[in-house]
């Protein structure tokens, strides 16, 4: 933490009912070797505050990236008018809100930091996974690439709240595309999802110099493979499909800002209401679902959220049963529900609003074989690959890269183009087993948009593979 910035802060608040500063610093290094080419280094940095005021029940914000004492008397200025303004017109009394000083610090766990490999190193390891992908003539693109970005971040309140944090975020990324006349197919790296927080560790823990092989001759096998067949069967989803599934019908329908109605006119709005918490079915006995900031190698990993709340790991579903919210502390006191620490938001220029964070599907007791063996007729699918969903975030249609045929408890025919469609609610009493702690990844994704003006902000999510009875299956033709 900067303690002249600190001072500056102490110098700058308004005589008003609450301020805090939240200054966010994040530097960003994108790696792409593209066809045996290396691309364009891209790298940025950015910095900036804003400020926060409470005052006669009105709420308000400034950002600025004049970090000068001048600067921050403008923000705080600013964000006082706005608040005045807004007094008496909100749908919130931000003087019935109590705001304790947080305290606390967390950092990400970085075993082998980015700068401890020479450039021109990371580059080779690029480029060498990148020629394990061109196996073949009908490999007709294919890539590797690594995104590195380093975010620290302090927040202060006048009232001495001081909580620093420190986070290193990783995303390997592999893909390889075939073509054979007019069939065109591609096998991704986990759909781009094997996010991370650490550093030059994540590679090895994901398996990202083991995976080129593969994908490239899963990619040329789907060329030949027969379409996916159309019916009413039992779906065994891998894990980097199940986490699509968790975030579009279970994180955004329950982010408790979209449930109030704000996001109605952009993102959408949600199926669940105020009243069916504490009692509604939302899935089979089976769905656990976890807010859960703890895991250190998880993408969304934190020890507070941007209002400062300190972040705990909560149940969101427990054996089927909704149980709490999405929501921070303001459309907490709002909607008079229970929620978790996700007030987040992109960046300094950004107002924290409700977003999904780590968001997990809890592993069962099922192993992959005992789950396959229990299916007569039914297919197998990983990875996303199109996605979607009504503005409710309740009727869905997913494709995945990958299918394959389950006959007789049997893994049998690779099938390409597999998709599924279902009502949110529906599909998730159909689980019927739930993966075991072998088949449990952790992954995430660093591009979730939503808010105006928007916001585009990285999810977590860890899941096992899951099996659901009586699907809606068809191909792509």
């Amino acid at each position: 933490m900067d303690p002249r910035l600190a001072e500056r802060f102490r110098q700058a608040v308004p005589p008003v009912d609450f301020c805090s500063l939240r200054y966010v610093s994040e530097r960003s290094e994108y790696l792409d070797v593209r066809q045996d080419v290396l691309q364009p280094v891209a790298t940025s940095e950015d910095s900036g505050v804003m400020l926060t005021v409470y005052d006669g029940g009105g709420m308000g914000y400034s950002a600025t990236s004049d970090l000068s004492l001048s600067g921050l008397r403008r923000a705080a200025a600013q964000a006082r008018d706005w608040a005045r303004l807004s007094a008496r017109q909100s749908v919130v009394d931000f003087a019935r809100l109590v705001v304790a000083p947080p305290h606390g610090a967390y950092a990400s766990v970085e075993r082998q930091p980015w700068s401890s490999l020479p450039l021109a190193d990371k580059v080779d390891l690029l480029r060498q996974e990148c020629a394990r992908l061109k196996t073949d003539d009908r490999i007709v693109d294919w890539e590797a690439s690594l995104w590195y970005t380093a975010m620290d971040t302090f927040y202060l309140t006048a009232n001495g709240g001081e909580v620093e944090q420190r986070f290193r975020y990783l995303i390997p990324m592999l893909s390889a595309t075939a073509n054979a006349g007019a069939e065109t197919q591609t096998r991704s790296f986990g759909g781009r999802g094997y996010c991370r927080q650490g550093g030059l560790e994540v590679l090895e823990q994901v398996g990202f110099r083991r995976a080129a092989p593969r994908l490239a001759a899963e990619a040329l096998q789907l060329l030949t493979a027969p379409n996916c067949p159309a019916g009413t069967m039992d779906v065994l989803l891998a894990p980097d499909q199940v986490i699509l599934q968790v975030h579009e019908s279970i994180g955004h329908p329950l982010e408790l800002d979209r449930i109030l109605g704000d996001e109605r006119n952009y993102a959408g709005t949600s199926f669940v209401t105020p009243d069916m918490f504490g009692t509604y079915r939302y899935g089979s006995e089976l769905l656990n679902i976890t807010f859960d900031p703890s895991l250190p190698e998880q993408f969304v990993s934190y020890g507070f959220d941007d209002d400062g709340q300190p972040a705990r790991r909560e149940y969101l579903i427990q054996h089927g049963i909704l149980q709490r919210a999405l929501g921070g502390l303001t459309s907490q006191m709002r909607a008079n529900v229970p929620g978790v620490a996700n007030a987040r938001a992109q960046s300094w220029n950004r107002p924290p609003i409700d977003r999904m964070a780590n968001i997990n599907l809890e592993p069962g007791e099922a192993s992959l074989e005992e789950m396959i063996a229990a299916v007569e007729h039914g297919i197998y699918m990983q990875t996303n690959c199109s996605w979607s969903i009504d503005d409710s975030r309740n009727k869905f249609q997913f494709g995945c890269e990958w299918g394959q045929l389950i006959e007789a408890g049997r893994l049998t025919t690779v099938v390409k183009n597999p998709n599924y469609r279902g009502i949110a609610a529906n599909f998730w009493r159909s689980l019927k087993m739930v993966g075991n702690r072998a088949t449990f990844e952790v992954m995430g994704t660093p591009n979730c948009g939503k808010g105006e003006p928007n916001q585009v902000i990285r999810t977590g999510h860890a899941a096992p593979a899951c099996l659901f009875a009586n699907v809606e299956v068809f191909g792509g033709e």
